[in-house]
C-alpha cells in the first residue's frame, strides 16, 4: 500500500470504529475487525487466549518492541452530530480509543512496508478493558510480551490542537484506588434522634473531613484527589437508617502519599463513626499506579515528534488513570498525549477527535518503534 491508501484506510477505519463502539471485555466485533485488517496486510495475529483483543507482530527475532492502543469504549450517550456517530445507544467512543486503534493500525501498516529493514519485531497490541480497568493485566498474563523490552503508547488529549505532543518528567497520569465506606448506627423514628445513632451524620462528617487529607496531610508541592462520588443512606423523610454507605477515589503520584492517604482515609473514618457511637468498615479496590516515563525513552518520544514536526509541549500532569501502567512493572515504557482538536474532555457525551491528528501520529508511532529497535540492538 502507498502511504496515502494506508492513511484513507486509517481514516475509514476510525470512522467504523467510532460507529461500532463496545465496552469492556464485550470488543468482539472490533477485535474481528481489527484481526481481519492485520491479516489482509499480511501481518501475522499471536495465537493467544483472550477473547477480545489481539496481538500482531511485524519482523523477526529480538529485540522486541511493542505500541499499544486501547480497544474498548465507554458507557457514555453520543451527543455529537457527527455523520459516524455511535450505532450503539449509551455506548461511545468517548476517550479516543477510535483514534489510537486507527494511529496504531496505521502505522503497523508503514512498519510492515518497512518490515524487511526493522531490527528486530514489533508487536502491536491491541488491549481489551482498560476503562474496566484492567486490560493491560489481562494482556500480560499470556505471556506474550515476557521478551518485549519496551511499549509505546498515547492518549488522545482534546486540551491541545492537532500537531501538538505532550510528554512529562514524572509522573503523567495518577495512580487509581477506590474506597467504600459503610458507616453503622442503630436506626430509630427521626422524631426521637437521641434513641438512635445517626450514620447519615457520621458520613457527612467525614466528607468534610476528608478533604484535610490532601490539605494538610500531603505535600502542596504534590497533587492529590480524594473524592467522595457517591453516596446511599435511609430509604424515607421520617427515619434514621440503621447505615450509610459511600464510595470514592483517591489520585495521586508518589507511591508513599499513596500509602498515607489509604491509611488516613480509615483512620478518619473510623474515628468518626465510633466519636458518634458507631462504627465503620472500609475497603478498598487498588487500580493501576501511576504512569512514569523511562527517561531514555521519554527523550526519545521528544526527537522522534520533533522529527515529525509535532510542536512538543511540556504536558500537564492529568489526575485521571492509565492501566497502561501495569506494563512499566514489566518492561520499560513510555506514554504520550497527542493533541486531538479542542473540543470537550475526555468520557464527555460531546468529545471529538479531529481525524487529521492521525497521519502525523501514526508516523511518529512507526519511527520510535523502529528507532527503539536501532538502540537495543
Amino acid at each position: 500500500m502507498t502511504e496515502t491508501e494506508i492513511m484513507d484506510f486509517a481514516r475509514g477505519e476510525f470512522e467504523w470504529l467510532h460507529a461500532h463502539p463496545e465496552l469492556a471485555y464485550e470488543e468482539f466485533e472490533t477485535t474481528a475487525r481489527l484481526r481481519a485488517a492485520f491479516e489482509h496486510a499480511g501481518i501475522r495475529v499471536l495465537d493467544l487466549p483472550l477473547a477480545t483483543g489481539l496481538i500482531s507482530a511485524i519482523g523477526t527475532g529480538k529485540p522486541i518492541v511493542a505500541l499499544r492502543t486501547d480497544i474498548d469504549a465507554l458507557p457514555v450517550h453520543e451527543e455529537t452530530d457527527l455523520p459516524y456517530r455511535s450505532q450503539y445507544e449509551g455506548k461511545m467512543h468517548a476517550c479516543g480509543h477510535d483514534f489510537h486503534m486507527a494511529s496504531v493500525l496505521a502505522a503497523a501498516l508503514l512498519l510492515k512496508e518497512r518490515e524487511a529493514e526493522l531490527a528486530g519485531t514489533v508487536y502491536i497490541v491491541c488491549q481489551p478493558a482498560e476503562e474496566a480497568p484492567g486490560g493491560a493485566r489481562t494482556v500480560l498474563d499470556t505471556g506474550a510480551l515476557d521478551d518485549v523490552a519496551a511499549i509505546f503508547g498515547i492518549h488522545a488529549r482534546p486540551i491541545y490542537p492537532v500537531g501538538t505532543f505532550g510528554l512529562c518528567r514524572g509522573g503523567m497520569m495518577a495512580s487509581v484506588d477506590k474506597f467504600e465506606i459503610t458507616f453503622h448506627g442503630v436506626g430509630t423514628h427521626a422524631a426521637q434522634p437521641d434513641r438512635g445513632c445517626d450514620p447519615i451524620v457520621m458520613a457527612a462528617q467525614f466528607v468534610t473531613a476528608a478533604q484535610t487529607i490532601a490539605a494538610r496531610n500531603i505535600s502542596p508541592l504534590r497533587p492529590a484527589v480524594v473524592s467522595v462520588t457517591y453516596i446511599e443512606a435511609g430509604t424515607t423523610w421520617n427515619v434514621l437508617p440503621e447505615r450509610a454507605w459511600m464510595e470514592g477515589t483517591i489520585r495521586l503520584f508518589d507511591s508513599d502519599d499513596r500509602a498515607l492517604v489509604k491509611e488516613r482515609v480509615a483512620s478518619l473514618a473510623e474515628g468518626i463513626a465510633a466519636a458518634f457511637g458507631g462504627r465503620a468498615e472500609v475497603t478498598w479496590t487498588a487500580g493501576p499506579p501511576a504512569v512514569v516515563n523511562t527517561e531514555r525513552w521519554n527523550t526519545l518520544a521528544r526527537e522522534t515528534a520533533a522529527e515529525e514536526d509535532f510542536a512538543v509541549v511540556d504536558a500537564v500532569p492529568w489526575m485521571a488513570g492509565e492501566d497502561f501502567a501495569y506494563y512499566q512493572e514489566a518492561m520499560e515504557t513510555c506514554f504520550a498525549f497527542v493533541g486531538t482538536g479542542l473540543s470537550p474532555e475526555n468520557h464527555h457525551p460531546k468529545f471529538t477527535v479531529d481525524p487529521a491528528a492521525i497521519p502525523q501520529t501514526a508516523h511518529y508511532l512507526a519511527c520510535m518503534a523502529e528507532e527503539a529497535l536501532r538502540r537495543l540492538r
